[in-house]
């Protein structure tokens, strides 16, 4: 019997090559991008109203006659499709706080500054050009980072780019998510039905002790987590992706068994597996299937749930969920009066508060925490690198373009916020990608010498 088959056909041309395409770190990144050109070019074309159309039909639950969550499309978008994203936000910042990045204070205390800086210089320079305005509400647009953004220009660079700089990114991205879903919650949250609220951490609170009481079923979880916590939470007036975050804090991250044990175990089933007579047969035997299903309930058993679900989840949110956001929040439709939009106050703070603000917030305070000794710069990083971070930094799409939604009412206030991300964001991109690039040689050369 042969010890590897060769790929069939559909396999070599097909399927091998889309498994490859979606398992990149770049893909998700180009995908939201060609998603975010099609609804601009959807909402510029003979089918803006079509398109514009659309997200406005509503979708609800009857019960004898009466509509309950009667909702448009754009809202359930919002907040139901969304939620999705922001518990796989959860799920990273949970596994990040118990064994990554942001477990090891030495470690953890550059990015997580560089992101609280990262925040603050922004919403101070939006609230420089609108303050005492109608829109001053809009100071927490510029606030966020788009990890899938900056992480797919940081991945196009290639293997030279260190793996620290991909780290303290990440890390960078991930509190600055951790500080946008406060945001959400204590500022950008309607008027609180604390019957519903109630409700809702009761059940929080539930899932909270059945963690601890060590019950590990996903399918436990979930349907508490949707039915109990993101629905009262919707109606409650907190914006229900709040619920996801929350909720996704609450699925377990140990696994069942410790690594010493499980390599024990898979070397052991290998070992009855490899004595097995398969009597030269194609098919496998009763003995040989059964060996091969202890060892899949052992690997499961290694692999905690968080692990298992932020994996599973992670190419739908990338393929499914943001671009559909995309699709449905980025279709700007840009009229005769584009240059005055482009160049009012909200325009302004919205892409110099990410353009500038970040850079500030990340690179200058990062600087001054280096210079101060308060903190290490990380190994392989230098100046210009780190000022490459704070420019992918002003990358703010997704989350940006979110809380334009809970921002404003005002549709002209909308499009001059949307065409600021567009703008901060693309320039952004291009000259971190730059920066960076122009930085390899020093990567190379510390590479080299280490």
């Amino acid at each position: 019997m042969n010890e590897k088959l060769s790929p069939t056909p559909a396999e070599k041309w097909i399927l091998n090559p889309i498994t490859r395409f979606i398992s990149k770190s770049t893909t998700g990144g180009i995908v939201l991008f060609v998603t975010a050109v099609l609804a601009i070019f959807l909402a510029n074309s003979q089918w803006q109203e079509a398109y514009h159309h659309l997200w406005e039909h509503k979708f609800g639950f009857y019960i004898h006659g009466e509509s309950y969550l009667n909702l448009s499309l754009h809202h359930w978008i919002n907040d139901g499709l969304m939620a999705i994203f922001f518990f796989v936000v959860g799920l990273e910042l949970k596994r990040e706080i118990i064994g990554g990045e942001l477990s090891q204070p030495k470690k953890a205390l550059l990015p997580i500054v560089a992101a609280i800086g990262g925040m603050i210089f922004p919403a101070l320079i939006f609230t420089l050009f609108n303050f005492g305005t109608e829109a001053s509400h809009g100071w927490g647009i510029p606030m966020a980072t788009d990890i899938a953004f900056a992480l797919g220009v940081l991945y196009l660079l290639g293997d030279k780019i260190p793996l620290t700089l991909k780290v303290f990114l990440t890390a960078l991205a991930i509190v600055d998510d951790l500080g946008a879903v406060l945001v959400i919650a204590f500022f950008y949250t309607a008027e609180i039905n604390f019957l519903a609220l109630g409700i809702g951490l009761v059940f929080l609170g539930f899932l909270f002790v059945c963690n601890r009481l060590g019950i590990r079923n996903i399918l436990f979880f979930i349907p508490i987590g949707i039915l109990g916590v993101w629905l009262p939470f919707l109606l409650s007036g907190v914006h229900a992706t709040i619920a996801a975050v929350l909720v996704a804090f609450t699925i377990p991250a140990n696994s069942r068994i410790e690594e010493n044990y499980f390599v024990t175990q898979i070397q052991h089933y290998l070992e009855n597996f490899r004595k097995l007579d398969s009597n030269n047969n194609p098919m496998l035997t009763e003995d040989q299937l059964h060996v091969l299903e202890e060892i899949k309930i052992t690997t499961k058993q290694a692999i905690s749930p968080l692990h298992r679900l932020e994996h599973s989840l992670h190419s739908f949110v990338s393929f499914i969920v943001m671009p559909v956001f995309a699709l449905a929040n980025a279709g700007v439709t840009f009229s005769s009066d584009i240059i005055e939009n482009a160049t009012s106050n909200v325009t302004l703070g919205v892409a110099l508060g990410l353009l500038v603000g970040k850079v500030i917030g990340v690179f200058g305070v990062s600087t001054v925490m280096i210079q101060l000794k308060l903190s290490l710069m990380p190994d392989g990083m230098t100046n210009k690198s780190l000022f490459g971070v704070g420019l992918l930094a002003s990358i703010g799409f997704t989350m940006s373009l979110f809380v334009t939604g809970l921002a404003f009412n005002n549709p002209e206030y909308e499009l001059q916020a949307k065409l600021g991300i567009f703008a901060a964001s693309l320039i952004g991109g291009i000259l971190g990608f730059f920066v960076l690039k122009n930085s390899k040689k020093s990567f190379t050369n510390l590479n080299t010498n280490a």
